[in-house]
């Protein structure tokens, strides 16, 4: 049974940083992208980040691009968010997940967690 399980939401000052993590039992994800949703109250859940579980490479949305780094620890099966310099409209529910490494922006995903909420202060 795959899990992808969040941690490290919560409140934050904007400007200040903040690093969530996802852990991943279930399955190998060698074959597989990971990546970051978010859902905003009221709007639809949206792409953040992903990178390839085994080479690495990333894409982001716009965005974000230049604040978040997304990272993954083959060794650990874990997946990191790196929030620095959030800014109020990045509050959301942010969602780990798991899906074909051939869509760039993970398009199709296969696997959600639960999520964990970042609040981000003015």
């Amino acid at each position: 049974q795959v899990q992808l399980v969040e941690s490290g939401g919560g409140l934050v000052q904007a400007g200040g940083s903040l690093r969530l993590s996802c852990a991943a039992s279930g399955r190998s994800f060698s074959n597989y992208a990971m990546g970051w949703f978010r859902q905003a109250p009221g709007k639809e859940r949206e792409f953040v980040a992903r990178i390839r579980w085994s080479v690495g490479s990333t894409y982001y949305a716009d965005s974000v691009k230049g604040r978040f780094t997304i990272s993954r620890d083959n060794a650990k099966n874990k997946l990191y968010l790196q929030m620095n310099s959030p800014k109020p409209e990045d509050t959301a529910l942010y969602y780990c997940a798991a899906g074909p490494s051939s869509y760039a922006y993970m398009e199709k995903v296969d696997y959600w967690g639960q999520g964990t909420q970042v609040t981000v202060s003015s």
